[in-house]
């Protein structure tokens, strides 16, 4: 079982793909739902991904229905908008389908971020 604790390290220790622990923690949480994978990370990696990090635990949290962790609630928005697929023409098209968990926090992400086919 992956924790967010082991995700924050492991994102630490190559940011550049920071992608491939993410998606393995949301298989991962998908796939135990058990409430000790969403315990606060001990260590803050960055403002987006702090922020990416806490939309995601509230998407799922959501999605499981699960309570949401109190630590998200206390985690800011980024400080500029974050259009995480950094595409210039999928900006409108992220705008419309960003989950809210993730527009309060000022990121933007297609509707199928968290989906795994």
């Amino acid at each position: 079982m992956m924790t967010l604790k082991d995700l924050a390290n492991d994102i630490q220790q190559n940011l550049e793909n920071w992608e491939i622990p993410f998606m393995n923690f949301v298989d991962n949480f998908r796939r135990y739902k058990d409430p000790r994978c969403i315990e606060a990370p001990s260590d803050s990696i960055n403002e987006k991904l702090d922020a990416l990090i806490a939309s995601m635990v509230e998407y799922l949290c959501n999605e499981q229905g699960m309570d949401v962790p109190q630590w998200v609630h206390q985690v800011p928005s980024c400080q500029k908008p974050w259009f995480v697929s950094g595409r210039e023409n999928l900006k409108a098209i992220a705008l419309a389908e960003s989950p809210l968990e993730f527009r309060i926090r000022k990121i933007f992400v297609l509707e199928n971020f968290l989906s795994r086919v």
